[in-house]
């Protein structure tokens, strides 16, 4: 089991956001969280990329608890988020966003990190055209391949993804969902938090399903796709 969470609980001040929640991801797996706003996916991710301080429970990555470690030695031993809104670097080229998203590692000047970046490039044609543009020039889309790059750039073993789609035409939906699948088959597993179910379940292995700070169901995502419940509450019918 590469990630296991145990019993979360997670506080704003005195507003409880996560309820003592369980789930895993497997080596290998791509698994989602789906949930209306509000349900407490983001607030989960930023728990494990250690943003957010853990109340109650463990977060056990490859049998190591990781509940205390900050954040960049989370991202040394192998996680890695591409956040909601993207948070690329508007003043700062292409390339350099990519290569900022190398700065824990101890080869950062090397030329495995230049094999990374063409990897990166490999997997988002669109950035190569726009090596040398700034980062804040790019198109929405453009945007979230920068913040799926860039975290790729860490070499994760796990990566994470919030809201990939969100703002995304369909065209570039679809598109953004087949390149998390390469990048799973090429040996990297993936959390994914997502608003747009349908695209999740048909993309994940398995999936989870968040409802005010509280797991409600689980399952993989064919199942899901077709429970009647999550359909009628996700799925629009």
């Amino acid at each position: 089991m590469l990630l296991e969470v145990n019993n979360l609980e997670v506080f704003y001040g005195r507003i409880q956001a996560i309820k003592g929640i369980s789930f895993n991801v497997n080596e290998g797996e791509i698994v989602t969280l789906i949930g209306a706003n509000g349900a407490g996916k983001t607030t989960t991710m930023r728990t494990l990329s250690g943003v957010r301080p853990v109340a109650q429970g463990s977060v056990i990555f490859d049998g190591v608890d990781i509940t205390k470690l900050p954040s960049h030695e989370r991202v040394k031993l192998g996680i890695c988020q591409a956040p909601e809104g993207r948070g690329i670097f508007p003043g700062m080229t292409v390339r350099e966003n990519l290569e900022m998203g190398a700065y824990a590692r101890s080869d950062q000047k090397g030329s495995a990190k230049d094999g990374d970046l063409e990897r990166s490039l490999n997997y988002f044609p669109r950035l190569r055209e726009r090596i040398n543009q700034l980062g804040g020039t790019l198109s929405g889309g453009e945007q979230q391949m920068l913040a799926i790059g860039r975290a790729l750039m860490s070499r994760p073993r796990l990566l994470l993804l919030d809201e990939p789609s969100m703002g995304l035409a369909p065209m570039l939906i679809a598109q953004i969902f087949s390149i998390i699948r390469d990048i799973n088959a090429d040996g990297t597993s993936v959390l994914l938090v997502e608003q747009n179910a349908t695209q999740a379940l048909k993309t994940a292995n398995r999936a989870y399903v968040l409802e005010t700070g509280h797991m409600v169901k689980t399952g993989s995502g064919t199942e899901l796709l077709h429970d009647p419940a999550v359909r009628a509450a996700y799925l629009g019918g």
